[in-house]
C-alpha cells in the first residue's frame, strides 16, 4: 500500500486566495481516482529559504491511499502539472511513502 500527500497552496503568488471550488475539485478528483481521500482543511504554514530570501506559504493537505503505485504516480504527475499552471506555482509538493495498516 502507498500513501500520497498532496500539499496545496491556499494563495496564488500574487496573494490572491485560491477559490474554494478549486480545493473542492481536487478532493473530487482524488475520490474518483482512489475511491476516497482524507482532507486536512486547517491551514498549515510552510517556511523555507532560497537564495537568502525567506518564503512563507499557507497550505492544506490531501491524503490518498492505493495499492496501484504506477497508476497513482501517473495520476499525480498529471495533477501536479495542471495545478502548477492553474495555481501559478513553481512547485507543488507530493509525498509518496509506504503505508501499512496495523
Amino acid at each position: 500500500m502507498r500513501e500520497y500527500e498532496l500539499y496545496v497552496p491556499l494563495f496564488l503568488n500574487d496573494g490572491t486566495p485560491v477559490r474554494n471550488e478549486v480545493i473542492d475539485s481536487i478532493g473530487e478528483r482524488l475520490l474518483e481516482e482512489f475511491g476516497g481521500c482524507t482532507y486536512f482543511p486547517q491551514p498549515n504554514k510552510g517556511i523555507w529559504k532560497a537564495g537568502g530570501v525567506v518564503f512563507r506559504d499557507e497550505i492544506v493537505i490531501f491524503r490518498a491511499l492505493t495499492g496501484q503505485a504506477r497508476s497513482a504516480r501517473r495520476f499525480f504527475r498529471q495533477l501536479k502539472a495542471e495545478l502548477l499552471r492553474e495555481l501559478q506555482q513553481e512547485a507543488i509538493l507530493i509525498v509518496e511513502k509506504d503505508a501499512q495498516a496495523l
